[in-house]
């Protein structure tokens, strides 16, 4: 078969997309849910510590919001234009595939199998750890080390138990999506609630403001851009997952209807609560307090109310955890669906429960990678590292959204992106700058997730040329 043909077969399976075998069973209102569980796990709770140490100051820290608010919308209007236009399985995989070219399509879908939802599955797990940690002080505590080099290697007891989390949300997951729907609406309904008392409680019962100051752990990095663009990667981290409900995109009732609105009214929910609930934190506690806090939120009740209110609101932020988490495994397991149904990996990994319509090969493939994961960091270690490798292709979605505009001008948009075409490049300019900062600040593990973006490419090569002798939707169904 010719290249030219390969290249139509390709074109005609993303048109009609592996969807058969799922089913339309995620309404408006999941939909919705679904963007604020899964943007609001643990970001919003944790990261205010690490940002204060990367910014140095209460401003920046409130400037790195405002900003990272601006660009996560502008991102949310590129995504809600791109996934009611491609309403399929795998998200940005047949955005940049239809957009981009095939090539980067791959790169992206290949990076998220094995490394970004993976990675995000054991950010979370870790960070719902963090919170049991507060609620069990030592249960973080190292139980065995070993020296390697100059290095010492600790190993707690909480990461095998986020390792045995992980594994046990993947198995709830392989249940019928509308079960999971569900899940995130009643979930999501409750962290929304969470978040809503911490706001309620510093504005209702807390005493005059904090007065500002300065951080004693160490100085901001030189340059108020690098500490802005250090303290803008925990914000990133914080509003991700609206990029993910084109995942699924096969499995949204009316996509494209239904994508844009959730898109819109999730991440305008989100934006205003993570932009007040971050004012009371330094509202209540001192900026060097809010540095060295590992659970911010549950500090701030426990200075107002004690430490059974703290208790309860901690319990709460688990709970909140789990709802992300339960949702990220939910979008992340499409995209290896999507692509063993083009014939571009593990065949195994686009099996489909034939009664329950879920991907099981799929959630059962990166659960597991997202289990050994879980095994090998914290949560700051982790979530630097998700942010490197995925928004580097979150970027190139909006310049997918550009190309398509002016190479499928009769594309059928039933949204149109507000503010194009200055939204996308501002998205996308913003984007890939924070991926070069991580780079420059943290250049081991960002060069890890350099390497597995590079090793795609011969991989791609192979699949590619197995595919050409059979449709690429019969391989791996």
């Amino acid at each position: 078969m010719s290249s030219a043909e390969a290249q139509v077969r390709e074109s005609v399976a993303l048109e009609h997309g592996p969807a058969a075998d799922l089913i339309r069973g995620l309404g408006p209102w999941q939909a919705t849910a679904v963007v604020v569980s899964t943007i609001i796990g643990t970001g919003v709770f944790l990261v205010a510590a690490p940002m204060a140490r990367a910014a140095g100051s209460t401003g920046l820290v409130m400037a790195a919001w405002l900003i990272g608010t601006v660009i996560a919308l502008s991102g949310m209007l590129c995504f809600a234009e791109l996934g009611a236009a491609i309403p399929d399985a795998g998200g940005l995989f047949a955005y940049l595939t239809r957009g981009l070219g095939p090539v980067w399509g791959f790169l992206v879908g290949w990076t998220e199998s094995l490394l970004g939802s993976p990675v995000a599955f054991a950010t979370l797990a870790a960070g719902f750890m963090a919170f049991v940690g507060f609620l069990r002080p030592g249960l973080d505590a190292a139980q065995f080390s070993w020296h390697w080099g100059g290095h010492v290697f600790t190993v707690a007891a909480t990461r095998p138990m986020a390792a045995m989390l992980i594994v046990a949300l993947v198995a709830v997951n392989c249940l019928q999506v509308w079960v999971g729907g569900g899940i995130q609406l009643l979930m999501g309904s409750l962290k929304v609630a969470a978040i809503l008392s911490i706001i309620a409680v510093g504005a209702l019962v807390a005493g005059p403001p904090v007065a500002a100051a300065t951080p004693v752990l160490r100085p901001a990095p030189v340059g108020g851009i690098l500490a802005l663009l250090g303290a803008l990667v925990p914000v990133m981290w914080a509003y991700n997952g609206f990029q993910m409900l084109g995942n699924l995109g096969a499995e949204i009732r009316e996509p494209g209807k239904n994508i844009p609105r959730a898109l819109l009214c999730g991440v305008l929910i989100v934006s205003v609560l993570y932009v007040l609930v971050n004012v009371t934190y330094f509202h209540v506690l001192s900026f060097n307090r809010v540095a060295r806090s590992s659970a911010v939120a549950s500090e701030v009740v426990r200075s107002i109310l004690g430490a059974r209110a703290a208790g309860w609101l901690t319990l709460a932020m688990c709970v909140s955890a789990l709802a992300s988490l339960h949702g990220v495994i939910m979008q992340g397991a499409r995209v290896p669906y999507a692509m063993a149904h083009r014939g571009l990996f593990l065949g195994f990994t686009g099996r489909v429960h034939p009664r329950l319509h879920s991907p099981v090969g799929a959630l059962l493939f990166q659960g597991a990678l997202g289990a050994l994961v879980a095994l090998t960091g914290s949560f700051e270690q982790l979530f630097s590292l998700y942010i490197f490798v995925m928004w580097i292709f979150a970027g190139l979605g909006a310049l997918a959204l550009i190309r398509l505009r002016v190479s499928a001008p009769d594309l059928p948009r039933p949204y149109r992106a507000f503010g194009y075409p200055f939204t996308p490049l501002l998205f996308a300019v913003a984007s890939l700058a924070l991926t070069a900062s991580l780079l420059w600040e943290r250049p081991v593990r960002s060069s890890i997730g350099l390497a597995v973006i590079l090793a795609g490419l011969p991989f791609y090569r192979f699949w590619r040329s197995r595919s050409r002798g059979a449709s690429p939707l019969a391989v791996g169904a």
